[in-house]
Formats: C-alpha cells, structure tokens, sequence
C-alpha cells in the first residue's frame, strides 16, 4: 500500500500562535529591543498574512499559465511581485 501525499482529514490544525518561540528568538537575536508585550502577536499576524498573499499570487500566476498545480516558478514569481509591491 502506498502512502499517501495528501494531509489526512484527521490531522488537528494548531489554532494558536508560537508565543513562545518568537519571544525566544527575538531574545536570542536582539536581545536589547524592548518590545510590547503583544508584539509577538503582531510578527505572526503579519507572517499569516504574507503567506496569504502569497498563496493568492501564486494560485493566480498557476491559472495564468493553465496550470492545475502550483509550482515553485509560480511561487517565486510571487514572492518577487508581493516584494516589490511592500517596498514601494
């Protein structure tokens, strides 16, 4: 039997953010920042919603080319567009 590439149905999906963890790596790498209490929260917010954007780009730039899968050419040509985009 062989296994399976797809995520089961059944696999639980973490509804909380890392908290720890990035208040250990901001420690770890700036230690002299002084940050607010909830601005681990804001960092993560700020990830989900670049990966959102990304997934949008690359899902558009696969149904452009008439592509059912999204590749990694497409991802990385979004990145390229969401970047370009953020800095102005």
């Amino acid at each position: 039997m062989a296994l399976s590439t797809t995520v089961s149905q059944k696999k639980l999906i973490k509804r909380k953010a890392p908290r720890g963890f990035l208040k250990r790596l901001f420690k770890q790498r700036k230690p002299h920042l002084r940050l607010e209490t909830n601005s681990d929260l804001l960092v993560h917010l700020n990830c989900l919603l670049f990966v959102h954007r990304l997934a949008e780009e690359a899902r558009t730039n696969a149904c452009e080319n008439k592509c059912g899968v999204i590749k990694k050419e497409h991802v990385l040509a979004a990145a390229k567009v969401i970047l370009k985009k953020s800095r102005g």
